[in-house]
């Protein structure tokens, strides 16, 4: 896995709270709801101050680890959030040591093979431990990023 110091970044879209556990339950699936809305034409349009057109997924508030609920906002990048559209939030992504993970080939197979990997490192124990603070996919036409943020030795 490689490491590398993910820069900060400030992120306005729709926030769902869930769970691996309830996403892995079709009726209780809350995220192929929010990538359909992110992923509708135009979803974005309105946000003024973008800073591109690459989505981010930021994966945050984790209750504990990856058995925990977490919070997911599905967004754009901006360059300021003083005005929020209506059912929007905004979520400032800190910058931190991170995993990089590349998610290339069919979508959303690469990228949950790529979160598979980092709950096998995660369960493994491996070093560096995952901090679950704030996590981050950064979508593109060539695939995804994923940025999972790691615990650095003291």
């Amino acid at each position: 896995m490689n490491i590398v110091e993910r820069s900060e970044v400030l992120v306005v879209g729709f926030a769902v709270r869930t769970s691996n556990a309830e996403e892995l339950d079709p009726s209780r699936a809350r995220l192929p709801i929010l990538w359909g809305r992110a992923g509708a034409p135009g979803a974005f349009a309105h946000v003024p101050g973008k800073a591109g057109e690459s989505l981010y997924a930021v994966l945050t508030d984790y209750e504990s680890d990856h058995h925990g609920s977490f919070t997911q906002v599905v967004g754009v990048a901006v360059h300021t959030a003083a005005a929020l559209p209506e059912g929007m939030v905004a979520v400032r992504v800190p910058k931190v040591s991170a995993m990089k993970l590349e998610a290339r080939g069919p979508m959303p197979q690469a990228l949950v093979e790529c979160w598979q990997q980092v709950w096998k490192h995660t369960e493994s124990g491996a070093t560096p431990p995952r901090a679950f603070t704030t996590d981050l996919e950064i979508h593109h036409p060539g695939g995804a990023d994923l940025f999972v943020a790691v615990l650095q030795p003291r």
